[in-house]
């Protein structure tokens, strides 16, 4: 059990990180982010739709690819995009849905 008094914390940006002020999923975010949920979560959330438009214009130019390699490529580039979209979407929305619960710093 420590004292009150006892400072025996790690030190530094690594002690911090390995020992943050969070509780549960909210440890899996970095902490620059956590200090600024609602800027990140926006942030994430307009790449996300970047990468979406992009996946959704290859996916349709695969469509319209003449031969099954080319096709093949493009679809699979898409999907590239296309899953990190939803990875970006996925955790913007997540960053905003947080960031009100954030209690004020003291």
């Amino acid at each position: 059990m420590k004292a009150p008094n006892d400072n025996t914390t790690a030190k530094g940006m690594r002690g911090w990180w390995l020992s943050p002020p969070r509780t549960g999923m909210q440890r899996f975010i970095s902490p620059w982010e956590y200090r600024h949920l609602r800027v990140s979560g926006a942030t994430r959330a307009a790449a996300g739709g970047f990468q979406l438009g992009i996946g959704l214009v290859l996916l349709s130019l695969g469509r319209q690819a003449g031969a099954d390699a080319e096709r093949r490529k493009m679809y699979q580039l898409s999907a590239w995009f296309l899953v990190s979209a939803a990875g970006n979407l996925a955790s913007g929305f997540w960053y905003t849905t947080i960031a009100p619960s954030v209690p004020p710093r003291t």
